[in-house]
C-alpha cells in the first residue's frame, strides 16, 4: 500500500503545451490564482499543500489557461522543495512561452512543520520568483503582486 501510494503521488503528469499566437491582441498580464497543489517534501517524505498563483506577460504566444494549472500539477508530482517547485514552474513558462515576464507565488503548509518538529499548524511558507518585466519593472511587479493578493 505504501509503495502504491508513493507511485500515485509521484506519477509524472503529461505536459504537452498547445501554444497560440497572441497576434498582439492581448498584451496585459494573464494570472491564474489559487491553484491548489500538493507535493511530497524531499527532506521528510511528508506532504506539503497550498495554492499557486501563476502569471505571465505574453510575448508572441499564449497558452490555454488550464495549462497553467497543469504545469503546477506536473512539477508537484515529484519529491520537491517548495523553493525548487516555484522555480521549476517559472522556468517552464519562460522556456515554453518566451513571455515578456513571469511570476509565480506559492503559499503552502508543510506537514513537517505541522505534525513533527516545531508543530505549528497553520504556519504557511510563501515563495516567489519573478522574471523579466515582472522583476525589472516596478509597476508591473506591483500589479502582479496585487493581483495575487
Amino acid at each position: 500500500r505504501v509503495a502504491a501510494s508513493f507511485a500515485e503521488l509521484l506519477a509524472p503528469a503529461e505536459l504537452g503545451a498547445t501554444l497560440f499566437p497572441s497576434e498582439g491582441r492581448y498584451d496585459e498580464l494573464v494570472v491564474v490564482r489559487e491553484i491548489p497543489f500538493h507535493a511530497l517534501c524531499m527532506h521528510h517524505l511528508l506532504p506539503f499543500h497550498g495554492h499557486a498563483h501563476v502569471g505571465y506577460l505574453p510575448g508572441e504566444t499564449i497558452v490555454g489557461l488550464s495549462k497553467l494549472a497543469r504545469v503546477v500539477e506536473a512539477f508537484a508530482r515529484d519529491l520537491q522543495l517548495q523553493e525548487r517547485l516555484t522555480v521549476a514552474i517559472a522556468d517552464w513558462l519562460e522556456q515554453e512561452l518566451a513571455p515578456r515576464g513571469v511570476g509565480v507565488v506559492l503559499s503552502a503548509e508543510h506537514m513537517c512543520m505541522t505534525i513533527r518538529g516545531v508543530r505549528k499548524p497553520g504556519a504557511r511558507t510563501v515563495t516567489s520568483t519573478l522574471r523579466g518585466s515582472l522583476r525589472d519593472d516596478a509597476r508591473t511587479r506591483q500589479e502582479f503582486l496585487s493581483l495575487v493578493g
